[in-house]
């Protein structure tokens, strides 16, 4: 167990240091005016290419803007269960450990996108309504990939039954990838968008398990 949490650690270090790296590399390396109104994009001949490759599909923008609130909801579901049992338990302290490190994990998760929406490193391909808009992570993706393996870890530690598991976790993988290609697909965001994404999410979830581990008993 000591040497997992130890893998687990380092390999969130390793994610997050990457992120760190891949947006200083967004924003240095074949930096153009190519973007919406000729807003600066890095990567940009390849980004470019990509975009034209792929098109605009505003209908798969759209779906995945709405099913973008599945995790909105696994986050108030688990907030739920930690309510509720700080009511019955009338004391923070005795709130299950993995849900409360899963509350600050969400938390943290939630600055990072408030972060990156006020401070933009570049603007989508595109105009939303007629707007230009921050587009650097993904937040639409890195909410799906930071917060569906959180409902993954705990159905693990916490449902028994082998069946209901499985199914859960198999229809969270399909969305997840579905909300990942579809996003990617949908041409509202550069190539290098989902990326960060990917990275930034795996990183904070690798530390979230590996907090777990170290502090939290199995339920």
């Amino acid at each position: 167990m000591k040497n997992k949490r130890s893998g687990l650690f380092f390999r969130g270090s390793l994610l997050f240091l990457s992120f760190i790296i891949w947006t200083v590399l967004v924003q240095t390396v074949d930096v153009q005016f190519a973007g919406v109104c000729e807003t600066k994009i890095g990567f940009a001949t390849f980004n470019v290419w990509f975009h034209k490759l792929i098109g605009v599909h505003m209908w798969i923008y759209t779906v995945t803007d709405w099913l973008g609130l599945v995790p909105v909801f696994v986050c108030l579901g688990f907030g739920m269960i930690g309510f509720i049992q700080l009511i019955k338990r009338r004391s923070l302290m005795r709130v299950d450990c993995d849900i409360i490190f899963l509350g600050v994990y969400y938390v943290l998760v939630i600055l990072g996108y408030l972060m990156f929406e006020m401070i933009p490193i570049n603007y989508r391909p595109i105009l939303i309504e007629g707007r230009m808009e921050a587009s650097y992570p993904s937040s639409t993706t890195l909410l799906v990939l930071s917060v569906m393996p959180t409902l993954v870890f705990q159905v693990k530690r916490r449902l028994k039954n082998e069946r209901v598991q499985k199914g859960i976790i198999i229809l969270t993988i399909v969305f997840s990838v579905f909300m990942v290609v579809g996003r990617l697909f949908a041409g509202v965001h550069w190539f290098t968008d989902i990326v960060g994404s990917v990275l930034l999410s795996a990183g904070l979830f690798s530390i979230y398990k590996a907090m777990v581990f170290r502090y939290c008993k199995e339920t």
